[in-house]
């Protein structure tokens, strides 16, 4: 009978795990989602492992210290004659036990903690870099060395919604308040170094699915980096109050393999370049100036080649 139970409990946990489990593995967050995703690059993988790691030793210990008293309330209970031991102070053995394992954990977890926010800030041997710079309310990305560089804010469709008055729910837009007129778009398997500052207030650039956040302050230019591996849209939002627009500067990523990166960098390089002017006529050579004879000069020769009459 006890059996039977434990299986229909166990079953029971099973599946209100898998759908967390599940969840978890999805870039972007979805209905219901419980779990922290495991994102698309090294640095959110290095923070979902941290956290699971963190998360089931929790897990033991709310095990034992729950498991703990209710073995003791079942066992010791007034009902089946427990008596208090009054004389009871302390006990040196638990008390080390207590101290020592807290701190033993604690380390442990420090370690690999502190090494991979090492390497979560190292932007050496970046393949190329993004400036990142935030405006009231909106972002502009610059391709250093490439001469390209745009504006990215609210798609159209999002902002007529939201100025309408209409519920946004009946209005079939799927992601609303989360698609910009102008995505960013990076290639994947490529280190990518990231400047990220403001032009008037704190904001901050914040994409879950690439495992980080970095705030945008004027004056100040902070560093991040990605790698990304999967190709697909990742979504995010500004995460600092910048404003009465703070909720409608929306981020978008479009990570698309090495090829068809270069393909969209020559097209907006294309764009980007001066129109060219009307072609200029040579001029014509000048012609030499006439030279019209000196008759003065002429006289005065013929003068002195005449005779002089005697």
């Amino acid at each position: 009978m006890k059996a039977g139970r434990f299986k229909q409990w166990g079953a029971g946990i099973a599946a209100m795990a898998l759908p967390v489990l599940a969840s978890a593995q999805a870039a972007d967050p979805k209905p219901w989602q419980l779990n922290m995703g495991r994102g698309v690059t090294m640095q959110s993988g290095n923070a979902y492992d941290a956290h699971m790691f963190a998360l089931w030793v929790c897990v033991v210990i709310g095990v034992l210290v729950f498991g703990a008293m209710a073995y003791a309330m079942f066992k010791f209970r007034h009902s089946k004659g427990a008596v208090p031991d009054k004389d009871f102070t302390h006990s040196t053995k638990l008390e080390v036990i207590w101290t020592v394992v807290p701190v033993v954990l604690l380390v442990l977890m420090a370690f690999p903690a502190t090494s991979k926010l090492i390497k979560m800030y190292d932007t050496r041997n970046a393949e190329m870099t993004v400036k990142i710079t935030g405006y009231q309310w909106m972002w502009k990305y610059d391709y250093l060395g490439e001469n390209v560089g745009f504006t990215s804010r609210l798609d159209r469709k999002s902002d007529e919604i939201r100025q309408s008055g209409v519920d946004a729910r009946t209005a079939n837009h799927p992601h609303y308040l989360l698609d910009v007129d102008n995505v960013l778009v990076l290639p994947t398997d490529t280190k990518i170094r990231f400047v990220i500052t403001a032009d008037d207030v704190i904001h901050a650039w914040w994409v879950p699915a690439l495992g980080w956040k970095q705030d945008a302050i004027p004056g100040i230019v902070n560093e991040a980096w990605t790698e990304i591996d999967k190709p697909g849209i990742y979504r995010g939002q500004c995460a600092e109050l910048c404003g009465k627009d703070h909720g409608f500067m929306p981020i978008v990523v479009k990570a698309v393999p090495m090829a068809e990166y270069q393909q969209w960098l020559a097209a907006q390089k294309a764009k980007n370049a001066p129109a060219p002017g009307p072609a200029a006529t040579p001029a014509a050579p000048a012609q030499p100036e006439a030279t019209t004879p000196n008759t003065d000069a002429t006289a005065a020769a013929a003068e002195k080649q005449a005779p002089v009459a005697g």
